[in-house]
């Protein structure tokens, strides 16, 4: 699939949605979009509503994986409306195999993000395989781009 400028423009948003997220290794964004190219919701990589942000869980890597929302599940959560047929956008790369499932659950079609690279990619590649495997079986657009 071609890479619109309404692709570029969406993930530009995630990146920058991506900066709001007090992670301090990796920052993730995401933007849901209606086909109408209208925002329908965004969300970061961080701590539920009411938990304390503390740079001592943030630096703890056990500690902050078993607290952290993740960007894709925050941007579900608050949108106000069902999301079914609509695209999701991430930041700096696609969902974990985890999120994915709910991705789907929730009826999202097409899912843009962009192709991580380097050690990080390594030690995520796994888990994008799945849903590489799962976009394929569902029927879901998946788009990676550098």
């Amino acid at each position: 699939m071609t890479i619109t400028k309404w692709d570029h423009r969406f993930l530009d948003l995630a990146f920058t949605v991506s900066t709001w997220s007090k992670d301090p290794s990796t920052r993730v964004g995401a933007v849901i979009v209606r086909p109408d190219n209208t925002i329908a919701s965004t969300g970061y990589n961080g701590f539920p509503m009411g938990m304390d942000d503390k740079t001592e869980y943030l630096e703890n890597r056990d500690e902050k994986y078993s607290r952290v929302v993740h960007a894709e599940m925050n941007a579900i959560l608050f949108a106000r409306e069902p999301v079914k047929g609509y695209t999701l956008y991430t930041v700096p790369f696609m969902p974990c195999d985890r999120c994915f499932v709910h991705v789907a659950q929730a009826g999202i079609v097409r899912v843009v993000s962009e192709k991580m690279e380097g050690e990080a990619a390594e030690r995520w590649e796994p888990s994008f395989e799945k849903v590489r495997r799962y976009a394929k079986e569902m029927g879901i657009e998946l788009t990676e781009f550098k």
